[in-house]
């Protein structure tokens, strides 16, 4: 499909899934592409080295998503979500797909999904669309960093305007439709983050190269429910210690990228460490209800300290043009 063309072709679309050791999940989200129209051309899952059923089941869903190509990779050891998405950008970049869409297991597509970012895809390079939260409420996505500090901003407006899009300056990987042309500039997502900050740091990347936007479409529905803290407009998830130490620690991985593109300015960002740590604390106290975990933010931020101190630490290069197979 031309770049310059003015329709979406879904079949130049790849859906990539990470999942690990929640082969319920991915049966839900599977049985949700069974009823897409339009379809993707491919459905890429990687499988973190599940240890449950998760083989058998993506197996028992290629008669049903056809005419989609599966293509399932199971990886031999965990390499976290940042893995997990790095590895399927890869296979799905390889397989020659124009448009690359990214998820977890713990969501499920709205039947028109495909065809609402699709709308948007002679426009933009780089879309993030919307989703449904486990209560069917509309899940706020912090869609803009503060670049000096590093950081989210809570409390960027949530309305759309009569355009139906709001620039954004970051990613998430529950939902990123990206182009190849995006991918092949920067490169595929860091693995070395193994979870946290990578979805944010790549849409962040992606938005340096092209209009990055939020669209107001519903695409998505999480089908999980995560214990939450109701600040009345806003949320607060529940986390966990591997969480709370890769927070802390993959703040150097940012750092790092910052100083390579010299954005880095060393006390706001320092100010944007703190007000992460601060956060965290927050989170364990409010949504958590308790003050254990605290030894992993801190442990987090020596690891981080470490990879502060590698000389020979390089971005993620980008990549060679590779052919389109099989359309």
């Amino acid at each position: 499909m031309s770049n310059d063309a003015r329709t979406f072709d879904p079949s130049t679309a790849t859906i990539a899934v990470v999942t690990f050791n929640r082969s319920g999940l991915l049966s839900r989200l599977l049985t949700s592409m069974t009823t897409m129209d339009p379809k993707p051309g491919h459905i890429v899952i990687i499988d973190n080295a599940s240890t449950d059923d998760t083989t058998d089941v993506v197996e028992s869903f290629r008669e049903s998503l056809e005419p989609s190509s599966l293509v399932y990779r199971r990886l031999d050891t965990n390499t976290g979500g940042s893995g997990g998405f790095s590895e399927g950008m890869r296979v799905a970049y390889e397989l020659g797909s124009e448009w690359i869409w990214l998820m977890d297991d713990d969501v499920e597509v709205l039947p028109d999904g495909l065809a609402k970012m699709g709308k948007w895809a002679p426009r933009f390079k780089s879309i993030q669309g919307r989703r449904y939260d486990y209560d069917g409420s509309a899940f706020y996505w912090q869609y803009r960093v503060a670049e000096p500090l590093g950081i989210p901003i809570p409390f960027a407006p949530a309305e759309f305007d009569e355009s139906g899009y709001k620039p954004m300056n970051s990613g998430c990987f529950e939902g990123m439709f990206i182009h190849r042309d995006i991918v092949q500039q920067i490169g595929l997502p860091d693995p070395r983050f193994f979870i946290y900050w990578d979805d944010q740091m790549y849409g962040w990347l992606a938005s340096r190269k092209t209009q990055s936007v939020i669209v107001d479409e519903f695409v998505l529905r999480r089908t999980r429910e995560i214990k939450q803290w109701d600040m009345g407009i806003r949320h607060m998830n529940a986390s966990s210690n591997a969480y709370r130490y890769y927070i802390m620690r993959n703040r150097a991985y940012i750092k790092k990228y910052y100083r390579s593109l010299d954005v880095y300015n060393p006390i706001l960002f320092g100010l944007g460490t703190s007000l992460t740590f601060g956060k965290e604390l927050i989170r364990l106290v409010f949504v958590e209800r308790t003050f254990r975990g605290t030894s992993n933010l801190f442990r987090g931020l020596r690891d981080g300290r470490k990879i502060a101190k590698d000389a020979s630490w390089q971005p993620m290069p980008p990549l060679e043009a590779a052919t389109t197979t099989g359309r």
